[in-house]
């Protein structure tokens, strides 16, 4: 295979594709929910309709083939982007309007199917554009512009909304303006993408594939995916691991943002997007940088249970924030940082038991379907938890929330018990 030739320092591109890949996600998953939270919606319905957004995700390896047929990753690239900064004018423009829920969730639906569109030609691109030794130097590179775009979503642009609100008066103005500033970066990341992306030489139709050839590769990367050993087990580990948390992302921010008669803290946006989207990131990028380090030196099988248990045990914080109500918002900081620092630390396992059970032919289309059961896993357990946290409170939701990851820790010793000792340790502590 011949080194396709790079017409553009790396550099000018991979942070910012990355940041590009990040921010439409943020917006879907967190931003959303404080929008909607702040609009006046209720936790069950809150939750309902921000789960579903999940669903492009999780059926993406179903049409990723078809990125492969028709046109080449940057031309994909392009048109998505575009497609993600329209999805935000939508949202932008419907905000202020009385039927905002049926048109802005419309929008949303056309952000996340861009945004999981993007996130193929985008990953596909980066293998063609960049040579092995380029794509193992980048790979932190990404990953960091990356979580970037969720700090600036989570963090600033959830402040910029709150001090709007305050210094409009008027919420859904602040929430479409926000929005407004949205599409206009995305409009100059499609134009300088435009310009700026090389044009690798391997960026092109595959010769030869027809729909039909490609409809029979894809059943049988299907096929063979549930031909895999300990199938039940694996299925078990990957829809139970995040129970758990899956509940608990969508109740966090609107109990923070909750009146005190509701339960809530009553943080201001600003305050919220300071906490959970600025510190709780930057505590979850550490958790992750922790535990490569030791599953590097020492392998998975030695560190899963400990990544299981750090994911889940610090969700009791949440319990006692309900029960006590602290209005000392240090305190607050603390037991969200230490939350988001556990997940941090406790998802690396997930990742890496999704390349552990890729290994084998056709590794990469069964990686694409083990991230489309990990979404799920997401989507159909945080369809309900706005309701079941209206009849049962903020206190017992979150005890709801503990008593829901006691099947991941399970399924975590299950999966340590047939893990190669070696499995994810570098050659370097070897």
């Amino acid at each position: 295979m011949t080194t396709p030739t790079i017409k553009r320092n790396p550099w000018s591109w991979i942070p910012t594709l990355y940041f590009a890949e990040g921010l439409p996600y943020v917006a879907v998953m967190t931003i959303a929910v404080i929008m909607y939270k702040r609009l006046g919606l209720s936790n069950t319905e809150i939750a309902l309709y921000t789960s579903w957004l999940y669903l492009p995700w999780t059926i993406k390896p179903l049409w990723s083939p078809f990125v492969d047929l028709v046109k080449t990753k940057r031309s994909w690239i392009i048109a998505m982007q575009g497609f993600i900064a329209a999805g935000f004018a939508g949202i932008a423009f419907f905000i202020p309007t009385a039927h905002y829920v049926q048109f802005t969730l419309a929008f949303f639906w056309l952000l996340a199917f861009s945004s999981a569109t993007h996130d193929i030609a985008a990953d596909g691109f980066y293998m063609l554009g960049l040579n092995n030794k380029e794509q193992s130097f980048f790979v932190g590179i990404r990953n960091t512009f990356y979580r970037l775009a969720n700090i600036f979503g989570q963090g600033i642009l959830v402040m910029l909304a709150g001090w709007l609100e305050t210094s409009q008066g008027n919420i859904p103005l602040a929430w479409s303006i926000t929005f407004y500033l949205l599409t206009g970066l995305f409009l100059a990341l499609t134009l300088y993408h435009r310009f700026i992306l090389p044009h690798p030489d391997s960026d092109v139709k595959r010769p030869g594939l027809t729909a039909g050839k490609l409809l029979e590769d894809f059943l049988l990367t299907f096929v063979t995916f549930f031909k895999k050993k300990h199938l039940g087990l694996m299925f078990f580990f990957l829809l139970t691991y995040r129970l758990g948390e899956s509940q608990l992302a969508k109740i966090a921010s609107p109990f923070l943002l909750d009146h005190a008669d509701k339960g809530g803290l009553e943080l201001s946006t600003a305050t919220v997007g300071m906490i959970y989207g600025t510190i709780g990131v930057i505590a979850l990028l550490l958790g992750g940088i922790i535990s490569g380090f030791l599953v590097s030196r020492d392998g998975f099988k030695k560190w899963i249970l400990p990544m299981a248990l750090a994911i889940n045990l610090p969700d009791i914080l949440y319990v006692w924030m309900a029960a006590a109500t602290p209005n000392n918002p240090i305190l607050i900081s603390t037991c969200v940082a230490i939350e988001q620092l556990g997940y941090g630390f406790g998802f690396t396992a997930y990742m890496l038991y999704l390349i552990y059970i890729a290994e084998g032919e056709h590794k990469t289309a069964h990686y694409a379907i083990g991230t489309g059961f990990m979404a799920l896993g997401m989507m159909l357990p945080g369809m309900p938890a706005g309701w079941i946290q209206e009849h049962l409170g903020y206190t017992n939701f979150f005890i709801w929330v503990c008593i829901c990851t006691i099947p991941g820790i399970i399924a975590s010793l299950m999966i340590r018990n047939r893990l190669d000792d070696s499995f994810g340790k570098s050659n370097k502590f070897t």
